[in-house]
Formats: C-alpha cells, structure tokens, sequence
C-alpha cells in the first residue's frame, strides 16, 4: 500500500511540473488563452526575448491588415516562469454595429495565415477570438470594458531571458509610464460609426 502511495504521488508531482508552462489562462474579463501544446523544436531554441519578438511580428501584421487603419498604443508586457505576453490597445472608437466587422477581419486575416481558431465569444458586447499558431503561440483579440478592443500575443515555454521593451512604433501617442490606458478616444469615420 505504501509503495502505490509512492508511485501516485511521483505521478502526481510530475503532472503538476509539466503542467508549468503553455498552460490555459482562463482569466475573467476576455483575456487570452496561453498556448496549450507542447514547444516544437522551432521554440524549445527560442529565449523569451526571441518569444517577444514573435509575437510583436504577429501583432504588428494583424494590426496592419485591419481596413481602415485603427490607432493602437503597447499595452503591458508580462512574462511567467517560461513564457511571455505582448499586448496592443486599440485606441480608436469601434462602435457596436462595427465589433463584428472588426472581428471578421482579423479572423480572415489569422486564418489566411494558418492559425487555428481556438475559440469565439459571440457575446454582443464582448466578442472575441481566440488563436494559436502552429509552433504554439496564442494570440486573442477581445473587446471590454467601453468597446475598446484588445490584442494579446502569448508566447509558448521558452528558455528564460531578460525581455526588452517592443521596438515596434505605435500609430499614436505612446503613453509611456501611463496604466491603465485611457479608454478609446480617437474618432473614425468608419470603425466609430453609430458610436454615442
């Protein structure tokens, strides 16, 4: 009886090990879900830095796919044991008759680049869209408090490195040292349409 006793809680406390890292962040409020694979031989090379740089690259190219342009500022960088997270803020107003248009491209746009969609809130107010690639980065759009919208890049387990600041310009001012952002406050003729 001991000796099964030994065996379960060695399984047990391997489980819990490898469960670390790449695992489901369910967070309230529309964030993203992290990966959930395993790293492939392309990420179990890459340093958290390298992850942030990745997922920058997958953030710029969504941002610049959505038709007309929306303004967006950095949100906060954050990084676990192995993995990290890059936000972008979208400042521009998207009214509630346009959520749906925004999301459609920008699910277009990650399935022409072979994402798989993971998962899709069709709540009216927030809507959202979950992705991961195929060497496992997630990344989500989501819309909250105020219609403001939302991208987050999470990267898989990598090895762990110091993570510097995105190099990638936002369109707009930068708000450095400013959390929370301000709500969105930029005015589009198309994405604000309908907006009170």
């Amino acid at each position: 009886m001991k000796r099964r006793f030994q065996i379960v809680a060695a399984t047990l406390a391997v489980g819990f090990a490898l469960a670390g890292c790449g695992s489901v962040d369910g967070r309230s409020g529309g964030s993203s879900t992290k990966a959930s694979t395993g790293s492939t031989e392309e990420t179990s090379d890459m340093n958290m830095q390298e992850a942030a740089e990745r997922s920058d690259g997958m953030l710029d190219a969504v941002l610049d796919q959505i038709d007309p342009e929306v303004q967006w500022a950095h949100g906060p960088t954050t990084t676990g044991s192995c993995d990290v997270t890059r936000r972008r803020t979208v400042m521009t107003i998207v009214s509630a008759e346009r959520r749906q248009s925004f999301l459609d491209q920008v699910e277009q746009f990650w399935r022409k680049s072979d994402y798989r969609i993971k998962a899709k809130n069709n709540d009216k107010v927030f809507p959202a869209v979950y992705a991961q690639t195929k060497d496992g980065f997630g990344i989500s759009v989501s819309f909250r408090g105020k219609g403001q919208a939302f991208f987050e890049a999470d990267s898989p387990c990598v090895k762990e490195s110091k993570v510097a600041d995105s190099a990638s310009e936002p369109n707009g001012p930068a708000y450095e040292g400013v959390y929370p952002l301000p709500r969105p406050n930029v005015h589009s003729d198309y994405w604000s349409a309908g907006a009170s």
